[in-house]
């Protein structure tokens, strides 16, 4: 979650261009895990060495469940910090919400949903060449594409009750993923405003069922029966909101870090196999908000890389740093980004926490590069990263404009 909470430039929504890209972010360096102390004030462990983190991440003594009881949940968003949320469950209730959700997800489905994803990428990309230089690349592309696929994913781009359109999303979206922290802003009615309309969604849904997401969430659910209903809203709530906010995210930052730093390798980005590899570091290496950790609680005592966590304390994970520990990664960003990554990366968690949406975020990325450089191989960023203004405020931080030329 992003913990830039400075005055903002009140007609745009974005502040003067203060902060670096997210992929110049200084991270704690590897190193056994040790005493610290939140932004909030809490004590915690800091966890940042990798194979540390992945033990974390995997071992059920570690929890977010009762965080609120402890008061380490800090100005997180909505959907990072309810207790309904997926994110914030473990054990039984968690394995019985995220069963239900993989019968959604499955490779069958995903496999359909593929060629909609390219078709929404292509569309804009399509859309840019035509429309000739300059061009930005936010209103062109890094908004639309997310949305696209969100609203067909979800079926929410018919002409009937269940539409939406991106602005809306947009501004529900910026609610349920801003920081529970801005005093200066109040989003209960937006995200009242959210909860309503998705749970008026999945009533039509369970009346009248189709092939898209939502339809197959609810009809899991019903099968499963022992999903709660806030859940199932929040859920999809989150899935409608993150998807389409950290894909603008994801899709902004990379295209910063590739245009503005590493111009020579765009073109051979064509190349299917080189965007792949590149993809995977990309996702790897630039992280999607500025947060440092992510934070667990154990509930017994642990015994992590010869050091006791006694049970009760406060864990903070930092995947940033585990995904630099040099141990494992002794290349960084600045490396060929056609080498592929000497480990897993841990930048969609690992565990029992592991993003479900990651298919679809390595999918849009790897299609918006490839056709992007295919049909654009000269494109330009025409304002230096460090002069970039950013969107605030939400679990991810993205570039404002950005401004190419070709």
């Amino acid at each position: 979650m992003s913990s830039a909470a400075a005055e903002t430039d009140t007609d745009a929504g974005t502040r003067p261009p203060a902060l670096p890209p997210l992929h110049r972010l200084p991270f704690t360096p590897a190193q056994p895990p040790h005493p610290t102390t939140l932004p909030d004030g809490t004590p915690a462990w800091l966890v940042t060495r990798y194979h540390d983190v992945r033990q974390v991440l995997g071992d059920p003594r570690l929890t977010r469940s009762d965080l609120h009881e402890v008061g380490a949940v800090g100005a997180l968003s909505d959907v990072a910090a309810n207790p309904a949320s997926l994110f914030n469950q473990d054990g039984p209730a968690h394995r019985s919400l995220r069963a239900t959700i993989q019968k959604a997800f499955t490779p069958r489905s995903i496999a359909a949903w593929q060629p909609l994803i390219a078709a929404a990428v292509q569309q804009a990309v399509d859309a840019v060449v035509a429309a000739g230089p300059p061009a930005d690349l936010v209103t062109a592309l890094t908004r639309p594409v997310p949305f696209t696929v969100t609203a067909r994913l979800m079926g929410l781009d018919d002409t009937g009750p269940d539409r939406v359109d991106e602005e809306q999303l947009h501004r529900w979206g910026l609610a349920v993923l801003a920081q529970g922290g801005d005093a200066d802003t109040d989003h209960s009615e937006a995200i009242a405003e959210f909860g309503s309309y998705t749970a008026e969604l999945m009533d039509r849904r369970r009346r009248a069922p189709g092939d898209d997401l939502v339809s197959r969430i609810v009809v899991a659910a019903d099968q499963d029966g022992s999903v709660p209903e806030e859940s199932l809203v929040h859920l999809v709530c989150g899935l409608a909101a993150s998807g389409n906010e950290s894909i603008v995210g994801i899709l902004g930052n990379t295209l910063a870090y590739l245009l503005g730093e590493r111009p020579d390798h765009w073109p051979r980005l064509a190349d299917p196999d080189v965007t792949e590899r590149t993809t995977e570091r990309l996702l790897h290496f630039i992280p999607l908000g500025d947060d440092e950790a992510t934070v667990r609680r154990a509930i017994a005592p642990i015994e992590l890389a010869g050091v006791t966590i006694p049970a009760g304390a406060v864990v903070a994970v930092s995947l940033g740093s585990a995904n630099r520990d040099p141990a494992v990664y002794p290349d960084g960003l600045e490396a060929d980004l056609d080498q592929p990554l000497a480990a897993p990366t841990l930048a969609f968690s690992s565990g029992p926490h592991y993003c479900i949406g990651a298919w679809r975020v390595r999918l849009e990325l790897r299609e918006s590069l490839r056709r992007l450089a295919t049909a654009l191989p000269g494109l330009q960023l025409t304002t230096p990263v460090e002069q970039l203004s950013w969107q605030l405020g939400t679990t991810t931080r993205s570039p404002a404009a950005l401004p190419v030329a070709w």
